[in-house]
């Protein structure tokens, strides 16, 4: 991908989960979602205004679709996801990605299921399977 990845902020984040989750949407789809998602109601030119600034920094497309505007994610979920972890392994844990397990594994209780399939995907690393 040749094109620069923005960071999005913590409440662009939360709009671009609801895109990335149900494709093209109105404000109106997404202001709902995030009113469901946080039980409390979120105003709806709260969340307008967030988007018309997300699309004009170039993370959300905007068009027309009779009176209604549909925006879409201009960045994709996988390019964000890698983008801010690894910054947050630059920051953090000074690059070091087994600080970052170690520290996400101590943490939180990992069930067996998910213990498997991270033994599986370190033993596909291990032979050299990408």
């Amino acid at each position: 991908m040749n094109k620069t990845i923005l960071k999005p902020t913590e409440s662009e984040l939360k709009i671009l989960k609801v895109i990335w989750e149900k494709g093209p949407v109105t404000v109106k789809d997404v202001n709902e979602e995030l009113s469901v998602e946080s039980k409390k109601d979120v105003g709806y030119t709260t969340t307008l205004k967030l988007m018309q600034i997300m699309a004009v920094k170039g993370l959300l497309t905007r068009s027309k679709k009779g009176r209604m505007h549909v925006y879409n994610s201009v960045i994709q979920q996988d390019d964000t996801q890698k983008l801010m972890l690894d910054k947050l392994v630059h920051n953090l844990f000074s690059g070091s990605t087994s600080s970052l397990v170690m520290q996400a594994l101590g943490n939180h209780k990992t069930s067996k299921e998910e213990l498997d399939k991270i033994k599986k995907y370190i033993e596909k690393l291990e032979g050299g399977e990408k």
